[in-house]
């Protein structure tokens, strides 16, 4: 009887174990990192439906920074265009980390394509937001905040560890095969799978349900957003799955 309560009790800490592992970062690809930030130029971006970059965009001290006055609880510089990568990908692991303004409001896309006919990149990608949730001046419900996959599924409020205003914090975006994995500073708040049921209802539900091309390429352009707000953006690496 003790024999079989030991094994009883070994099994469930191996089980629990496990599942802690499952929620901690772990490589799901063997490919090599891609840095697609110098930390020095804009070489592999460009404005989107353009081939400039809007003098909005800066980089200072080696990072990628964006309406540099802009503070949403004093004074929003208003949208602006985003810029994208010069490259597409499909399946992907992409890593970076953002710094925010108070209140402020911004996103990383990805399956971006660029058509004159779209006007804004959000238009053709999902989003992973970008928010301080504390003072938020614009969004209030979880589907739209700090993690989520905007107005599609809120990020998990009580696994979500989000730095404040003005300091650094951490994504991690995985995209294989319809799969979609949010990460927070560490830890993943988020998981669902495109084209699912559940996906599916979400959309319907969606300010995208308006939109019949959002969501529907699985490659295209890496974005990052002007919200009119302050954002700064480094440590931008990717690989391919």
């Amino acid at each position: 009887m003790k024999s079989v309560f030991l094994t009883s009790l070994l099994f469930v800490i191996v089980l629990c174990i496990s599942c802690t592992q499952n929620q901690k970062e772990t490589p799901v690809s063997d490919k090599e990192w891609i840095s697609l930030f110098d930390g020095e130029s804009f070489d592999g971006w460009k404005e989107f439906n353009s081939d400039t970059i809007n003098s909005k965009w800066q980089i200072e001290d080696g990072a990628i920074i964006v309406s540099k006055e802009g503070n949403a609880r004093d004074k929003n510089t208003g949208f602006g265009k985003s810029i994208i990568t010069t490259e597409q990908f499909g399946n992907f692991e992409l890593e970076l980390e953002y710094r925010i303004s108070t209140g402020g409001n911004s996103g990383l896309m990805y399956h971006v394509v660029e058509n004159p006919e779209y006007s804004h990149d959000f238009v053709t990608g999902p989003e992973f937001q970008i928010l301080d949730d504390e003072f938020s001046a614009s969004e209030t419900e979880p589907i739209r905040m700090a993690a989520s996959s905007y107005d599609m599924f809120p990020a998990d409020a009580d696994k979500k560890k989000l730095n404040p205003a003005g300091e650094w914090n951490k994504i991690r975006l995985v995209y294989d095969n319809g799969r979609v994995e949010h990460w927070l500073n560490g830890v993943k708040v988020l998981e669902f799978t495109e084209g699912s049921e559940a996906w599916e209802e979400a959309r319907a539900k969606s300010k995208w349900s308006r939109i019949p091309e959002w969501g529907t390429f699985k490659e295209g352009h890496i974005s990052l957003q002007d919200h009119g707000d302050y954002v700064a953006f480094k440590n931008i690496r990717i690989r391919e799955l």
